[in-house]
């Protein structure tokens, strides 16, 4: 039973999360920034956000610093929209996901297509 109950609180931090990113007014938070996944511990205290940017792995770094400025804001914002008793210190940690999978989606793109007579067709 606990784990449904603490699927469903992180989802919600998720989505309010989210929310929160777009009202940001810090320019390095700017920009097509994602949430990639929160892991919230069990005794719900710490809460660690990946980062993922569509321009790299430096603007994610940069999203990272000013949110971990504004992470005071962002904690207080998430526990007046969820009513937790206790509100997790936040933690935000840059990956380059996205542009990994934008890496291999362009690999695939790029793959030649079959013929149907089994002979490969030239990009």
């Amino acid at each position: 039973m606990p784990s449904h109950r603490m699927g469903r609180t992180t989802e919600d931090i998720r989505r309010e999360l989210t929310a929160i990113f777009r009202e940001l007014k810090d320019p390095r938070v700017q920009g097509l920034i994602s949430i990639v996944r929160v892991d919230v511990s069990s005794d719900l205290s710490y809460c660690t956000v990946y980062i993922s940017a569509m321009e790299g792995m430096e603007h994610a770094k940069q999203a990272t610093q000013g949110l971990k400025s504004a992470s005071g804001y962002i904690r207080r914002e998430l526990g007046q929209r969820l009513r937790l008793r206790h509100v997790p210190e936040m933690h935000f940690k840059a990956t380059d996901s996205i542009e990994y999978s934008a890496n291999i989606s362009k690999i695939l793109n790029d793959l030649p297509l079959p013929k149907e007579d089994g002979q490969e067709e030239e990009p």
